[in-house]
């Protein structure tokens, strides 16, 4: 089991973590949970020893595998596959071993390295590390394609593939859903669901934890406390426990009330001063019960607009895409005043192309596109916290004379405005590059709301954002009386805010015409290989010929696998080692086998892509 006893932990002037008790048994998977800034990542670094408390113990098994989700790692040169292969230590020890036997014609070390090999699941390895990269968006051609070249976001879901690929006994997940979309979260959440060890996963993703954890960890003023159960059941939980303390509270400070009463009215009579003393003593005695605050920290709303066109925006035959290669084609939508729409579609799709294109920041290709005269644009987009102002504060952004667009507030206005989005006190004059990742967002989403927009555009508003400040924006977006059109991975988030759904897939765009269970569904059942009742397709007559194709890598790996077991079977017979000739034929062809092999599950996973990509 893993145990936290008695840990105290300072940071300056502050105490991160006073007395705190914790124990997660054995293959238990915990979400831990509180708001920004309580200490869940430094409870990370604990169990990995990266910070010794003050006091107290952080102890688990010497015995365990630790695999963690880095948050940053210097980009590499090599390739995705490879990398996300390198996190398996092991396997790649006896790689090593392996090439240098064969270097040195060493048949004996090489038979027991092939054994070993096999033991640590070395013959299917790239098949997972491909199934890895697949399930969180990569595409096949992005296997061979260096670790450096991807982009930010990108090289997280790299580092998160590598972190499953290592084989763990206990695991560490730091908001792995960030920089996913909703297919790949889906597919994380299955992966989770099927992990045989002891897990603990920070997210503000209520649906994934939900679905994936059986027990909460919530940290709350320097102390852990664990709820049985998943999330939903930890709010039941939470709101019981608070509506307790509340009852104890009230009971208390009436208590306290009646003392001071007491001792005020007789405190002066000499035959009530024993009585008086006592109840002071009681007064000290007493563990008073500090009141609750169940307000949440985030209060704003997004500006509404004064005039909005109808339809607000239109796009008519459009092919839109980059560098003259369309993504999504034959696009025909209206977007209206009151829409409230979700817009799903696996990764690669063209999701982000098409906000991008309603945004006005793509200009379509084919086709037209056409903005209403009151159709001002609210657009939110991961690569605008990158665009942010670094040497800027909050204040300083709002006091941008060349931004026509933002209200012209007083110092004071301003102020109060960055308050409602979590901005108070210093943090309005502090630099945006001392910033978290969720501090830009809220300051990105701010600047966006004051300008009284028509239509929200908004993709993956969630990402860094803690569950306290999703359930704030879910509030103002139900507020708002503009349209929205929203990509999220958060379910919750668009359980909330949309009605309707737009589904990107085979290079289009249409009106998913059932409900977000449905689609999730869906897509589930898709990652984890079953295929969906009477499902159809488009492009039937493509899915056909890859069907087949993938059918005839199936029956060569088949084959080889067979192969594989023969001689696997020989090399494991004592009397090979007896014939030098024959065990070095029998190396040879095993190596060639495992070459061809590789060769042929690559392809497979890449027919799979396109069968995916077909929806």
């Amino acid at each position: 089991m893993l145990q936290f006893i008695d840990v105290t932990l300072r940071r300056g002037d502050r105490t991160l973590f006073d007395g705190l008790d914790l124990t997660i048994h054995a293959g238990h998977k915990a979400g831990v949970v509180g708001r920004n800034g309580i200490g869940k990542s430094t409870l990370f670094e604990l169990v990995r020893h990266r910070l010794l408390p003050e006091e107290g113990e952080v102890l688990w098994p010497g015995s365990w595998r630790l695999s963690c989700l880095e948050q940053s790692i210097e980009p590499s040169s090599r390739s995705a596959l490879d990398f996300v292969l390198d996190g398996d230590s092991g396997l790649r020890s006896i790689e090593r071993a392996i090439a240098k036997a064969e270097r040195a014609a060493d048949d004996d070390a090489l038979g027991h390295l092939y054994s070993d090999f096999e033991d640590v699941g070395g013959y299917d390895a790239h098949a997972r590390a491909g199934e890895i990269l697949s399930g969180l968006g990569f595409d096949a051609a992005d296997f061979g394609k260096p670790h450096g070249a991807f982009s930010g976001g990108w090289r997280i879901s790299l580092n998160l593939a590598r972190a499953l690929m290592t084989p763990s006994d206990l695991l560490l997940l730091d908001e792995p859903t960030n920089h996913l979309d909703l297919d790949a979260t889906l597919w994380l959440e299955n992966w989770v669901r099927r992990y045989e060890g002891t897990l603990l996963l920070i997210a503000h993703d209520r649906d994934f934890l939900d679905r994936s954890m059986g027990e909460i960890v919530h940290l709350d003023d320097g102390k852990a406390t664990a709820y049985s159960g998943n999330y939903s059941a930890f709010e039941r939980q939470r709101a019981e426990a608070l509506d307790r303390r509340a009852a104890v509270y009230k009971r208390q400070q009436r208590r306290v009330a009646e003392i001071h009463a007491f001792v005020d009215r007789f405190r002066a009579k000499a035959s009530k001063a024993r009585q008086a003393q006592s109840r002071l003593k009681e007064l000290e005695r007493m563990d008073l019960v500090a009141p609750v605050h169940a307000e949440l920290p985030y209060r704003f709303a997004f500006t509404q607009p004064k005039k909005i066109s109808n339809p607000t925006l239109m796009l008519d035959d459009a092919a839109i895409g980059y560098d003259e290669k369309a993504v999504l084609e034959d696009v025909t939508l209206r977007v209206y005043p009151n829409d409230r729409i979700g817009v799903l579609g696996a990764n690669g799709a063209g999701k982000t192309t098409l906000l991008r294109c309603l945004a006005g920041e793509l200009t379509p290709l084919a086709g037209s596109s056409t903005r209403g005269q009151h159709a001002a644009v609210g657009y939110f987009a991961q690569h605008q916290l990158e665009s942010l102002d670094l040497d800027a504060s909050p204040l300083d952004h709002f006091a941008d004379p060349a931004d026509a667009g933002r209200p012209a507030w007083t110092d004071q206005v301003v102020r109060d405005y960055l308050g409602g989005w979590g901005f108070r006190g210093d943090d309005v004059g502090r630099p945006a590059r001392t910033f978290s990742g969720g501090e830009k967002a809220r300051l990105v989403l701010a600047l966006l709301a004051c300008r009284q927009p028509a239509v929200l555009v908004l993709d993956e508003p969630t990402n860094h954002l803690d569950l306290d400040m999703r359930q704030a924006l879910a509030i103002a977006l139900q507020e708002y009386r503009g349209a929205v059109l929203l990509v999220s991975h958060d379910r919750h988030l668009l359980r909330q805010c949309a009605d309707d759904f737009w589904l990107v897939a085979s290079g289009t765009v249409s009106r998913f015409r059932d409900d977000l269970d449905a689609y999730t569904a869906l897509r589930r059942k898709r990652s984890t290989g079953e295929r969906p009742p009477n499902g159809r397709t488009r492009s039937r007559g493509n899915r056909s010929a890859l069907s087949r194709e993938q059918a005839r890598l199936e029956r060569r790996l088949e084959q080889l696998n067979g192969r594989l077991e023969d001689i696997d079977t020989s090399l494991g017979e004592g009397d090979a080692h007896e014939r030098p000739d024959e065990l070095a034929r029998l190396v040879a062809e095993r190596r060639r086998i495992m070459e061809e092999v590789e060769r042929k599950e690559a392809a497979w996973l890449a027919v799979q892509g396109e069968i995916d990509r077909l929806g």
